[in-house]
């Protein structure tokens, strides 16, 4: 076990509350070494000491704070949930050392799915430095091909994913017809793999029916390889459909796919990219479950082009930013979002949920982040606020309000059985309902949940 050196790491100060703590846990480790003490008296001073910091911003992103969260995983069998309170308190989650370290320590247990997905999060989350930390996930994916041959380790994940899922009641089982049946349980995770694999293969035959799927089962043709665009995209023209789309740059990264700016006969577009028809599927079926009044609110897919290596999905491109981004620029300047801006932003979700909801569709990424604003080109008028006419929802324009985008996690009630709970958690931190953080069953309070 490793020994903290409080000397080594910062000076004895009385503006830094955290050194003496250092000591103790210095002192406790070097009992346990010697064989003075147990780990009990250990995990206890580890246990107070981020009891008293966990909400102070000034150990934030500290390192020597974050070395304390990990010292005491290693004494916790509930290693998931603390990992869980590091990523909501936002203990140093931009440096790579958070996701290599637990990464790491998943890998000693033996979670190679689990150690994947912290490695993807880190890199998604662009932790710095995040070079040393795609090169540490590589060494990981190398070390896994010593223990697998070809690309199998897809499949060990996915293996030990499915196991892990069968524990926790959430077994899809599978029929002659090929239909979900629920286990005794009636637990499902929505976004586990197999999950999303089975439903995809359940529904496959209706996506290639709907008008702007363009389905191919060879490998993406264009000169241009898709996979080139992370690297030097800004004014390069790839050839999609028929069509000739000139890629602006990459306007951002969801958990699916990379999004890409580009422009089709003069208009902004959206291309994301890798394969994924899922999102497809939930904004077609936005367009034949959300009244034609509502359906602004959330996006539209104009076509889809799906290849066997590759999927590119077209939609229409807001410049507006985010509300996430609203909010910022009220931080960046020390001030707060005015009361009643609030409130009109609040209607505004609500109405959308009440809408998905409705519809028997829950969204499953419900932040900021995932809403794009949206301005009306005429004249807002008091008057009409209340019952949302003129230009405040007026078809022909671009109307004002939120639109919400970014359907990779929606999950579309009708293919589950009524009576189905839902278990699995999105990972996201501060927008992870009660009922994700307690483990416990849940359904629409994955959206409900505000934090």
């Amino acid at each position: 076990m490793a020994v903290l050196d409080p000397e080594s790491q910062a000076p004895t100060s009385l503006h830094d509350p955290l050194f003496p703590w250092l000591r103790l846990v210095n002192e406790a480790l070097e009992d346990l070494n010697s064989g003075k003490d147990s780990d009990t008296y250990l995990a206890k001073t580890l246990s107070d000491c981020i009891k008293m910091f966990k909400d102070n911003a000034q150990y934030r992103d500290d390192i020597r704070f974050l070395k304390i969260w990990f010292l005491y995983i290693g004494l916790c069998e509930d290693f998931d949930r603390i990992f869980t309170e590091i990523l909501e308190k936002k203990i140093c989650v931009g440096h790579s050392l958070l996701y290599v370290w637990y990464a790491t320590f998943l890998e000693s247990k033996g979670k190679l799915y689990d150690a994947q997905m912290v490695y993807q999060m880190g890199i998604l989350r662009n932790a710095e430095p995040v070079e040393w930390l795609k090169k540490a996930h590589g060494l990981f994916l190398e070390r896994m091909s010593d223990l697998v041959n070809d690309t199998s380790l897809q499949k060990v994940c996915q293996k030990e994913q499915d196991e892990t899922e069968k524990t926790k009641g959430i077994d899809i089982l599978q029929n002659d017809g090929g239909e979900s049946i629920e286990s005794e349980e009636s637990y499902i995770n929505p976004w586990s793999s197999s999950t999303i694999k089975d439903l995809v293969k359940k529904i496959t035959s209706q996506i290639t029916k709907y008008e702007g799927c363009h389905s191919s089962s060879k490998a993406y043709p264009g000169k241009v390889a898709l996979a080139s665009l992370p690297n030097s995209s800004r004014n390069k023209f790839i050839e999609i459909g028929g069509k000739k789309y000139q890629i602006k740059g990459c306007a951002g990264q969801g958990g699916f796919a990379k999004v890409y700016k580009a422009y089709v006969n003069s208009n902004p577009d959206e291309i994301q990219k890798p394969p994924f028809p899922w999102e497809f599927y939930m904004y077609r079926q936005l367009d034949h479950r959300i009244s034609a009044e509502e359906r602004l609110s959330f996006g539209f897919a104009h076509r889809v082009h799906l290849y066997s290596d590759c999927s590119v999905l077209v939609c229409d491109y807001l410049a507006n930013g985010t509300l996430q981004d609203a909010i910022n620029s009220y931080v960046v300047v020390g001030k707060s979002m005015e009361e009643v801006l609030c409130i009109y932003y609040t209607i505004e979700m609500l109405c959308m949920l009440e809408a998905l909801h409705g519809a028997g569709i829950i969204h499953g990424d419900f932040k900021p982040d995932n809403m794009l604003i949206r301005y009306a080109r005429a004249d807002l008028l008091e008057d009409a606020f209340p019952d949302r006419s003129g230009a405040w929802r007026d078809q022909e324009r671009c109307l004002q309000g939120l639109c919400l985008v970014d359907w990779g996690r929606g999950i579309d009630l009708q293919l589950f059985p009524g009576d189905t709970k839902f278990k699995g958690d999105c990972r996201t931190s501060g927008f992870r309902c009660v009922e994700m953080q307690q483990n416990k069953p849940w359904k629409f309070q994955a959206t409900l949940y505000f934090y």
